[in-house]
């Protein structure tokens, strides 16, 4: 249960004193965690924030047919290996750029640039009726994490081992920004909590995806990991449309991401489903 964690978390960050949202930098690979944290709202309140009547665009989301993610060949968001000829080549050798391991970090980077990317989009807690608190960002990330990390294990050892490296960018930025925020005496425990917090949700996700789990398995995990703050009470009418549209989008990219070519997955060459696309109901 993830949720005595969260409050553990939340109230390691009231302690000391810091009271905001989390935010992203223009460098997306960065995790900027500004001061003011607003204590997290209880379950009653969450849902006080649904409309009455979700947007009627909702209930037509996320029904189109997959289709691989991987960024067409002249797109402008592509990231290319730099090429170097000559001494500037035999020097870059010499320091080990173009060892296996070196491209698979620079792919993991490219790879957390994109996961950052859609978080941080504005589009993605208008559509889900999210206000932009530290929870909803954090878990809207691990969320996206998942994603990755699941569709890389696909490809055996190398896709573990650059799911690591991807993990440990994560991990390493995340913790970063909690110390430059001023979060020192608490760090290792505040990052204990969120470890926590990571593995939890990753082995929920991953069973709530498999064939034998309940119908709605994966519509409720989403609900306790990312909409709701105690998980005591169901999600109502409206809610329960929007936490349905989330876990279709969840779902879909779960495929989307299969249908990705590897070249693209260890480069980072692919981007998640355009919500402004799904928006206007155009699909793929």
């Amino acid at each position: 249960m993830m949720l005595p964690r969260w409050s553990r978390a939340i109230a390691n960050l009231s302690r000391a004193g810091l009271q905001s949202n989390l935010k992203y930098g223009n460098d997306c690979s960065n995790v900027v965690l500004h001061r003011s944290y607003a204590k997290v709202a209880a379950a009653d309140s969450v849902q006080k924030g649904f409309p009455n009547q979700p947007s009627i665009y909702l209930n037509k989301m996320f029904w189109s047919k997959p289709c691989s993610l991987a960024l067409a060949a002249d797109s402008p968001l592509r990231v290319e290996e730099p090429k170097y000829e000559g001494i500037k080549h035999t020097i870059f050798k010499l320091l080990l750029f173009y060892s296996k391991q070196s491209q698979s970090i620079r792919g993991a980077n490219v790879v957390y640039k994109r996961i950052i990317s859609q978080v941080e989009k504005p589009l993605i807690y208008e559509v889900f009726n999210l206000e932009k608190t530290f929870k909803t960002t954090f878990s809207l990330l691990v969320l996206h994490m998942w994603l990755c990390l699941r569709r890389l294990k696909q490809e055996g050892k190398e896709g573990v081992e650059l799911g690591q490296f991807l993990y440990e960018i994560y991990n390493h930025d995340v913790e970063m920004r909690v110390s430059k925020a001023g979060v020192n005496l608490l760090l290792h425990r505040w990052m204990k909590d969120l470890e926590k917090i990571f593995y939890g949700n990753i082995v929920a996700y991953d069973s709530a995806i498999l064939p034998e789990a309940k119908q709605n398995e994966l519509s409720n995990v989403i609900w306790r990991n990312i909409f709701s703050d105690d998980g005591s009470s169901p999600p109502n009418d409206a809610a329960s449309q929007t936490v349905q549209a989330m876990a279709r989008y969840a779902r879909r990219e779960v495929s989307c991401l299969s249908l990705t070519d590897k070249e693209a997955m260890f480069s980072g060459n692919f981007t998640f489903t355009s919500l402004e696309t799904e928006k206007n109901s155009k699909g793929c």
